[in-house]
């Protein structure tokens, strides 16, 4: 016998199929929130002029000393992404919809998965793309300092290995931005028999859709390199790290937090970071900061 298919049987499959997509988007613990600040966005894009500026505080002596928004012009555009099922009108007469909820639930889980998929395609490009200041993120030649008295800053080690990196992820600022305009959200075209898909397909769409992106914070926060991931470039990376300074000559007193790598370093990091002993020697790198495992990295 064939179902008549009502609003009210949609909305009931709607209600189902809501079930099983956040089902999916619960069961993705995200990483991205651990290496990137998340951002509300208002606008189609939005510019991070002040970015370079790192807030430190000096001695008041006479008025104060007004630092403002330097345009830097950065600007991070969201861009939109979508996921679409659909579900044939036959399989509704037959009463079959179970077949529809584990791709309804592993599309809840590609959403969740989407905002660590353009964070870490952002980080991987991150020693070919320009961040604030006119060089790629990771970089040898950083421009630091007042006219006239520029160095160049590195905060890359190049190498013709799977990427890793060092961060401070200890500040309101993490070294990248994740930005949002419109969150991640199950949608459907489902209305009875008046739609065009329904009328011309025989068939109904369910998806989710999203308007986001990822950019880049302050480039300090952050030590890339693709050398060999090994004791003695840990400890360079690291110190490196914390003599980062501002344009006034004065340390930004960064100390990283973790050390983050792709699958083919791991164990390497494991080594470095959690035996008590190397070569029978203690070994004083031991919990030097946090292992961070990046599946996406690399």
């Amino acid at each position: 016998m064939t179902r008549v298919i009502t609003a009210a049987l949609l909305a009931a499959i709607n209600k189902g199929f809501n079930t099983s997509f956040q089902k999916g988007f619960a069961g993705y613990k995200p990483m991205y929130t651990s290496v990137a600040t998340v951002v509300t966005s208002t606008g189609s894009e939005e510019t991070y002029g002040w970015l370079g500026d790192i807030p430190k505080l000096r001695e008041w002596i006479g008025d104060r000393h007004v630092k403002g928004l330097e345009g830097k012009g950065y600007a991070i555009r969201n861009r939109k992404f979508e996921a679409t099922i659909g579900v044939k009108r036959d399989d509704i007469d037959d009463d079959r919809l179970g077949i529809y909820a584990p791709r309804i639930e592993m599309l809840g889980a590609s959403a969740a998965q989407h905002p660590d998929e353009i964070t870490f395609e952002l980080i991987n490009s991150a020693a070919s793309t320009i961040c604030y200041d006119g060089q790629n993120f990771f970089d040898t030649d950083h421009p630091v300092g007042k006219p006239g008295a520029v160095t160049s800053v590195a905060n890359f080690a190049a190498g013709s290995g799977e990427l890793w990196f060092l961060a401070d992820f200890s500040r309101p600022l993490k070294p990248f931005i994740f930005q949002k305009r419109r969150d991640y959200a199950f949608t459907t075209k489902e209305d009875a028999n008046t739609s065009d898909r329904v009328f011309m397909k025989d068939e109904y769409l369910y998806g989710v859709d999203a308007r986001v992106a990822a950019g880049f914070g302050f480039w300090q926060m952050a030590f890339g390199a693709t050398d060999t991931l090994d004791a003695a470039n840990l400890r360079e990376a690291y110190t490196a790290m914390t003599n980062f300074t501002d344009d006034e000559g004065r340390k930004l007193g960064i100390r990283p937090t973790h050390l983050v790598t792709g699958s083919t370093n791991y164990f390497a990091a494991r080594d470095i970071l959690m035996s008590e002993m190397i070569d029978s020697s203690t070994n004083t790198n031991r919990n030097l900061v946090q292992l961070m495992e990046a599946p996406l990295l690399g």
